[in-house]
């Protein structure tokens, strides 16, 4: 008999077996009024979880780096400059996939396990007025840190700039606050597969006017990425092309679940779960990879290992003896991490599975570690403290 331990990766995140059973539906006549009754609440649910009160949602059948390559391409024309900071790999991939299309990126080099740095971004502004876009990663997943968007747009007003903010929310939005509208972020990038709980497969993306009007004289080439012409089939109550209907309702029934538990609560939730992995690591006489507190992630832990340890070894080993998945180090981090995702569908007993999973592998590599003493760390923290609420099985 097969089973399936939960997964503690920073996504694809634990699917709720509801919103599997809401993608697996027949096949329907995209461009009939049956599809338009499924899309439409999908994309009003993401309007609610994004906090938008004006703009447009776009679904693209694709992921987080779609949704990226889709907010440029229709924005920004080739030679164009945009600003970003360089603080762990999904940051740096960013500025990659900028590059890549002709676009003059201004790089702020930051510390990885540092968020973005205000005060920077404030002057380079004030020392460009061509900036077209400043990039933002709300939530670098290689690092655990969460970055401060609210104080990003207050350095961009206090610069009185006229930028654009795009911000990648593809590892917190569904499971950390995000206020696009009261930020004053212009576009927002989302994925499926994170606190939307879904396989992968969809982008989903905020659009502010200031973004809508931009695409008036963008350049860059886009077809399938087109959000006129999405824009203009939404109209109509369907795509330019044929959409991933079994993605989109589960969507729609995904962001039920969400509002059925209360934004707030999803939240505060999160937040409980990622303090007790952090007590956990504190226990193990670890620390996690982010720089101090107020930048913790309440959605994926970089776990600082002992000198003369490999996260991978550790990663590897949950993965084939125990059937565990945490996330390895990327990029300048290699080695020196392992990840725990704590995101989506999870309640405090299933974190505190995959604490003990990963006690047993430390201690089958020989790492320094009392087993249990992370456990119970988080067991008493738990205990302590208002309940998780559990997500609705049906």
């Amino acid at each position: 008999m097969s089973f399936q331990n939960p997964v503690f990766i920073p996504g694809p995140t634990n699917i709720p077996e509801s919103v599997r059973k809401a993608c697996d539906m027949p096949t329907l006549d995209h461009r009939s009024p049956a599809f338009a009754r499924i899309f439409k609440p999908a994309v009003e649910g993401v309007r609610r979880v994004l906090k938008m009160a004006a703009g447009e949602v776009i679904l693209l059948p694709s992921t987080g780096t779609g949704g990226w390559e889709a907010a440029i391409s229709n924005t920004l024309s080739p030679g164009d400059t945009v600003l970003a900071a360089r603080f762990g790999m999904f940051s740096h991939r960013w500025i990659d996939l900028c590059q890549r299309h002709g676009l003059r990126v201004q790089i702020i080099e930051t510390p990885w396990g540092q968020g973005a740095p205000l005060a920077a971004i404030e002057a380079a502004l004030k020392a460009d007025p061509t900036i077209k876009a400043v990039l933002a990663t709300h939530n670098e997943t290689a690092t655990g840190v969460k970055s401060d968007i609210a104080g990003i747009r207050r350095a961009m007003d206090a610069a009185g700039h006229g930028a654009m903010l795009m911000v990648d929310g593809v590892s917190s939005i569904g499971s950390m606050p995000f206020e696009f509208t009261g930020w004053g972020v212009d576009i927002a990038v989302a994925g499926s597969q994170k606190g939307f709980m879904l396989p992968a497969g969809l982008a989903i993306l905020g659009l502010s006017p200031k973004a809508i009007a931009a695409m008036e004289t963008a350049t860059l080439p886009r077809t399938f990425f087109d959000f006129k012409d999405m824009l203009t089939a939404y109209a109509r109550g369907g795509f330019p092309y044929t959409p991933p209907v079994g993605l989109i309702a589960g969507l729609a029934h995904a962001i039920d679940l969400l509002e059925a538990e209360g934004l707030e609560n999803v939240y505060a939730r999160h937040h409980r779960l990622a303090e007790g992995v952090r007590r956990a690591i504190t226990a193990w006489g670890m620390t996690p990879y982010a720089a101090t507190p107020d930048l913790y992630s309440d959605t994926v832990t970089a776990v600082k290992v002992p000198a003369g340890c490999d996260g991978t070894a550790l990663v590897q080993l949950a993965a084939s003896k125990y059937g565990v998945a945490f996330g390895v180090g990327l990029g300048e981090v290699a080695g020196k991490v392992f990840r725990i995702g704590h995101l989506g569908m999870l309640t405090d007993v299933m974190v505190l599975s995959g604490l003990a999973a990963a006690e047993m592998c430390m201690a089958d590599l020989g790492w320094p570690i009392t087993l249990g003493s992370g456990v119970a760390a988080a067991q008493d923290y738990y205990r302590g403290t208002v309940p998780a609420m559990a997500m609705a099985a049906e």
